[in-house]
């Protein structure tokens, strides 16, 4: 029995192929979608003969949106309300905090704790052009006691700061872990959204309300 390969199938066999291998190597299960659909989805796309000015347009949009993820290895992917309430939980009441979030994105938690606690100082910062960009344009009609920086949290010092939060990946938490280390002042309080650190379990395990991701705290 003779099977002709069309490319659909082709692409199909590709990403199941894929898929086959994410989830031996226990990958998130997100990416057991995008491995399945990524090679048909160009075919797809390839089948609408779009002008190249199309396909260098969603080239730039994803640039300025992820940039350098290649090096940091932190993808743009945002925390959501569940996570900020249970920060808001956290954070220490009765006397004015500094706080900052590294890897802001589009400065949904920062914007949303300010609005809860005017009292307070929050700091975003953000390495990607585009979710900075809009989260400066936010921080705009918020008020006072928000802004957003464009740079890399490893040049700042973080013993500035009351409390620390972030929503990074595996593979950047035992950096920030010895960094944490050497630079937050007693009394701090470091917060991690999904992501434990290997060479320190955490001090406290909060799960937030509904289903998702577990927050991790340590105190200094």
């Amino acid at each position: 029995m003779q099977v002709e390969l069309t490319l659909g199938l082709v692409a199909l066999l590709q990403g199941g192929f894929a898929c086959a291998l994410c989830w031996w190597r226990k990958l998130a299960p997100w990416w057991l979608a995008i491995e399945l659909l990524f090679a048909p989805a160009l075919l797809a796309g390839a089948s609408l003969h779009l002008p190249p000015a199309v396909f260098l347009a969603g080239f730039v949009a994803l640039l300025l949106i992820y940039w350098s993820t290649f090096r940091t290895q932190v993808p743009y992917f945002p925390s959501g309300k569940r996570a900020w309430d249970a920060v808001a939980d956290l954070l220490p009441s009765g006397r004015a905090l500094d706080v900052i979030d590294i890897g802001s994105g589009l400065g949904g938690l920062a914007l949303d704790l300010a609005r809860r606690r005017p009292d307070a100082r929050f700091v975003g910062i953000e390495l990607a052009p585009l979710p900075w960009l809009v989260s400066r344009l936010r921080a705009a009609l918020a008020g006072d006691n928000v802004r957003f920086v464009r740079g890399d949290y490893e040049q700042l010092d973080l013993g500035y700061y009351d409390v620390v939060f972030a929503y990074l990946s595996p593979a950047a938490m035992d950096a920030l872990w010895r960094k944490a280390g050497a630079e937050m002042r007693a009394g701090a309080l470091l917060l991690s959204y999904e992501f434990g650190i290997g060479a320190k379990p955490p001090d406290m395990t909060i799960m937030p309300a509904g289903r998702g991701p577990s927050l991790y705290g340590w105190h200094f």
